[in-house]
């Protein structure tokens, strides 16, 4: 059928045979020609499908390995080994945190938050749900954190409370970058931390020993956890990349992570953010090149976008600045505190006299200045965005000036991005990304990255953390090309209370809560999936509220009924609308009031809700929220 003919029903009408019987009619099958000639009906108000939930419900059809009657009944409610992530499985960048329990001891890794998708108006972020917690709180003995990002660090101030009271382990600079985070809450109690660098070994409780090794990542500090436990040796590494050459760090050592594995390790816990990606991850000594080049061949001012918590990357644009005879200024506020902190500790070198404040931009040369800045995922108050529209207050864009995304794009904000390279050009600025020169390398290690260390470690059992399903499934499959059965993969979710004995692993039927929390302003925890999708609905097709006085002793509507409208509709300019809709509303109180009913004010409101829904979707084919008032005088 062609197209016309799908659009003009009657076309088919036209063509249909005129014979009043068919074979397939008197065989009694259906006449299927009945059903193809009926001109398409007007949709019903309930066709339109409500907005999906803002969270959505993972569904798992199967579970593997789940644990038998006399698994359970063995385990008991502590005995044994056991994994619980809180966050970052099936997911980016997001809520990462694991509990370790062997009995009644459990230690903790990083506590980390997520930041919201466009379609959770109003929501700051989210943080790990650590309700498997509660009641457990004198089985936390310590906790560990792997590096600074605020994906692993971030949730600290909220959590804190419902951990216990452990003894909490940190390397030096992501130390300094929870205390800076705990500045900013000054109601929470101050968290007293121990410093735990690359080669430190810890003794928690009677069933754990914690050594930390050093492991390259986009900020200094990164760590691998290397835990013995009675059943045998975990290792456990969530950010990481192969790096031979870092730049402003130390390369693992790969003899020490080769003698772990010459050990015997039972399980590995390692990212596979990178594991759909072919070939190694690039060095970050690669990304000097290309960066030097655009930054000496600059006409004008060089402005480098990046996350706040890259400070080898920073530290990168600061010595080629330094080589080249430029300044340096920063801006954004997580960028200014993650760089004096990295000073402070030594991490981030300058030389005096290099970095000048943002009130002296304007009496240096454009072309001997580079702004280093936050925002180049598109961010709406962040520096290059205000840079980008003319808002800065120090920095204003100018023809030739050159703009430097050093980032990938984070999934979601491509559009945000776009927006801005396209004001940058608007403006007459020369514009590069990662797409497009050598300017930006990853923090997570590709394919090969994963092979290798999979080669150093060799665990019996392998749990991919730290990405997506399908990027934790091809973690598996690099495990399994490199000789690991399929059956000692691990590919669990958030929530999954995963035992682990010397020679199995078995899934418990009961899980941990795993939904995450929101917070929203002051409030953490009190917002659930119903009140984000009435935001959701109210943000597609806004809300009416319908105030109608009604006397108490007639049944009869008390004047005009008073229409309010919030993203729905203006009024002044839909008074036809209007005039019916409150035709509309007096009809349905008095056809409920008529013959002397009482006022069933709840059945009422309810009759208004549906049928003024009803009304109006006729009308616009739109859905608002619609709040009925009922005040009776």
């Amino acid at each position: 059928m062609s197209e016309e003919e799908i659009k003009k029903p009657e076309a088919t009408l036209a063509s249909a045979p005129q014979n009043s019987a068919s074979p397939a009619s008197t065989r009694g099958e259906p006449d299927e020609r009945k059903y193809a000639t009926r001109a398409p009906r007007r949709p019903r108000f309930g066709d339109r499908r409500r907005p999906k939930p803002v969270v959505r419900q993972i569904k798992v059809l199967r579970r593997d390995n789940e644990g038998s009657a006399e698994d359970h009944a063995r385990a008991g409610a502590t005995t044994g080994l056991k994994i619980i992530h809180f966050g970052g499985l099936g997911e980016i960048g997001k809520n990462n945190m694991v509990a370790i329990q062997y009995n009644d001891e459990i230690i903790l890794i990083d506590g980390g938050l997520g930041f919201p998708r466009q379609n959770m108006p109003g929501i700051d972020f989210s943080i790990p749900n650590v309700g498997y917690l509660a009641g457990k709180e004198n089985m936390v003995l310590a906790w560990f954190f792997s590096h600074g990002h605020l994906d692993h660090i971030g949730a600290v101030p909220f959590i804190m409370h419902k951990v216990g009271d452990p003894d909490v382990y940190a390397a030096p600079l992501t130390k300094a970058l929870i205390m800076r985070r705990m500045e900013e809450f000054k109601d929470r109690k101050p968290l007293d931390i121990e410093e735990f660098k690359a080669g430190d070994e810890v003794s928690v409780g009677q069933y754990f020993k914690v050594k930390a090794h050093r492991i390259s990542h986009s900020i200094p500090d990164d760590l691998l956890f290397e835990i013995k436990t009675p059943v045998g040796t975990i290792v456990h590494t969530y950010d990481y990349k192969m790096d031979r050459d870092p730049v402003n760090d130390q390369p693992a050592n790969l003899e020490e992570l080769k003698a772990i594995g010459d050990r015997g390790v039972l399980l590995f816990m390692g990212d596979s953010t990178g594991a759909e990606m072919e070939g190694h991850s690039l060095s970050e000594s690669a990304v000097t090149h290309d960066l030097e080049k655009l930054m000496r061949e600059a006409t004008g001012l060089t402005i480098v976008g990046c996350f706040a918590s890259s400070l080898n990357r920073v530290q990168q644009v600061i010595t080629l600045a330094e080589k080249l005879g430029k300044k340096v200024v920063f801006d954004g506020y997580s960028m200014k505190n993650n760089v004096e902190i990295a000073k402070r500790l030594g991490y981030i070198k300058i030389q005096r006299g290099t970095q000048i404040s943002l009130e002296e931009v304007a009496s240096c040369p454009r072309e001997k200045l580079v702004a280093i800045v936050t925002g180049a995922q598109g961010e709406s108050n962040a520096a290059l965005m205000r840079i980008a529209n003319g808002e800065h207050r120090f920095i204003h864009p100018i023809a030739g000036d050159s703009y430097i995304f050093s980032s990938s794009i984070i999934p979601g904000n491509e559009s945000e991005i776009q927006f801005v390279k396209d004001q940058l050009y608007r403006n007459g600025a020369k514009v590069f990304n990662y797409q497009m020169l050598d300017v930006h390398a990853s923090g997570h290690g590709d394919k090969e990255d994963i092979r290798e260390l999979l080669k150093i470690i060799r665990p019996k059992f392998l749990m991919p953390v730290h990405g997506q399903y399908s990027m934790m499934i091809n973690h598996g499959y690099i495990a399994q090309e490199e000789g690991l059965p399929k059956e000692n993969i691990i590919i669990a979710d958030n929530g999954n209370v995963t035992h682990i004995e010397a020679d199995r692993w078995w899934v418990d039927k009961e899980k941990a809560p795993s939904d995450p929390v929101y917070v929203d302003g002051l409030g953490i925890g009190d917002i659930g999936n119903v009140v984000l999708r009435d935001r959701q609905m109210l943000s597609e097709d806004g809300f009416l509220v319908v105030v109608v006085k009604v006397e108490r002793s007639t049944g009869k509507v008390n004047g005009s009924p008073d229409i309010i409208s919030r993203g729905f509709i203006y009024l002044k300019d839909n008074k036809d609308l209007l005039m019916q809709m409150r035709k509309k509303v007096r009809f349905i109180v008095d056809n409920n009031t008529a013959h002397g009913k009482d006022i069933n004010g709840t059945y009422l409101k309810d009759e208004l809700r549906n049928q003024i829904g009803l009304f109006l979707f006729q009308k616009t084919e739109r859905r608002p929220m619609v709040l009925p008032v009922l005040i009776e005088v």
